[in-house]
């Protein structure tokens, strides 16, 4: 029933939008008195073009690549390159592009479903903008669920949460996106998760996302998704909430908390959800420009063997601690980092191959954007 109203609403608002722009229609923003008619300026053609680089150095105290349970950083004595991105948009009035290439390691696990070039696109996006207050998106973009972001250059920790690596990475389809002063709404239909191609007869997925930002301070978004998985026909539901909280222009708070049901059919019956789920404390501090700590714990619940714990029986939960300094040299970003993890069973190895509990590591990151 929710895709089928979600699809009418495209398309009385797609119908609506070709009506309006036939006959010359205005469209007031109610915020503001400027109308939705684009003026000469709004008109030119704008570009930007933007890129990154990232490498990295890691050493796992246990002596294990394999103790890494989380994305982009398996590796263990050894310099390693992150990602190569650029990324290009383009506006011209009411339309636009942007496309976002990434090379190396880290795009390859982000694009874990595509092969060969294809694996190299993280977003792709036409858009057409009606008025002030609407855009449409269509094509892959990453995904809006969580606090953390593929390009390291986003993130104030290099390495990942367990929340990021097991939740998903980028959604391909057709959204809807809404301001209505502080608040902002998000509606969408696409493909299953992480694939820019749909296996035959595979299902459609629904996200959705609300926002609020009461001030400029404090920020809060809950998160949604949807949808059924094409390998097993298991049915995938995520609920997500990110808060951002500036206490001052040195310190300030992020959280992120998830949960993940999945549902799987046997004997054409689903059976009772089986669930993950995470919460997660960014502390960010930053007693100089060129210099600033983030201090990131989180607790994550595998109990039902979804994912880290999935060869487990009785499956588990981590709680992990990493602490990263940013030192800044204009757009370069030195990150050196140490992690530690504690788990409720043996999911690491020690250097001579038993089994623990616990283990940490310490790695040092190199960052540039421009």
């Amino acid at each position: 029933m929710l895709r089928k109203i979600l699809t009418s609403c495209v398309a009385m608002s797609i119908f609506y939008f070709a009506v309006a722009q036939t006959n010359k229609l205005e469209v007031i923003n109610p915020d503001s008195t400027t109308s939705g008619t684009a003026t000469a300026e709004e008109s030119k053609p704008k570009t930007v073009i933007s890129g990154s680089v990232d490498v990295y150095y890691k050493y796992d105290f246990n002596k294990q690549a394999g103790n890494n349970k989380t994305s982009f950083t398996n590796s263990h004595n050894s310099f390693e390159l992150g990602m190569a991105s650029v990324k290009v948009e383009h506006t011209i009035g009411k339309v636009g592009m942007m496309a976002d290439l990434g090379f190396g390691q880290r795009a390859k696990e982000f694009s874990y479903n595509d092969d060969g070039i294809t694996a190299a696109i993280k977003q792709l996006l036409l858009t057409y903008s009606p008025t002030n207050w609407l855009k449409l998106s269509l094509g892959s973009c990453a995904t809006h669920v969580g606090y953390e972001l593929v390009d390291a250059y986003s993130n104030r920790n290099y390495s990942t949460s367990y929340m990021f690596s097991y939740g998903p990475f980028f959604h391909t389809g057709l959204k809807a996106e809404i301001t209505a002063g502080k608040n902002g709404f998000m509606l969408g239909i696409t493909n299953p998760v992480d694939m820019k191609t749909a296996p035959p007869n595979s299902k459609k997925h629904i996200i959705a996302q609300y926002s609020i930002t009461p001030n400029d301070k404090v920020k809060a978004y809950v998160n949604f998704m949807s949808g059924q998985r094409p390998l097993d026909s298991a049915k995938v539901n995520q609920f997500d909430v990110v808060a951002t909280f500036t206490v001052s222009t040195k310190f300030s708070i992020g959280y992120n908390g998830t949960i993940n049901t999945t549902k799987y059919q046997l004997a054409r019956k689903y059976s009772s959800g089986q669930k993950w789920w995470g919460s997660a404390l960014y502390l960010n501090v930053d007693p100089a420009s060129w210099f600033g700590l983030t201090l990131r714990t989180e607790y994550f619940s595998d109990e039902k063997q979804q994912n880290v714990f999935a060869a487990i029986p009785g499956g588990g939960s981590v709680f992990e601690t990493t602490l990263s300094a940013n030192f800044r040299i204009d757009n370069l970003v030195i990150i050196p980092e140490v992690r530690f993890e504690n788990a409720s069973k043996e999911i690491y190895a020690k250097s001579n191959g038993t089994g623990t509990k616990a283990n940490g590591n310490f790695l040092i990151a190199a960052v540039y954007h421009f």
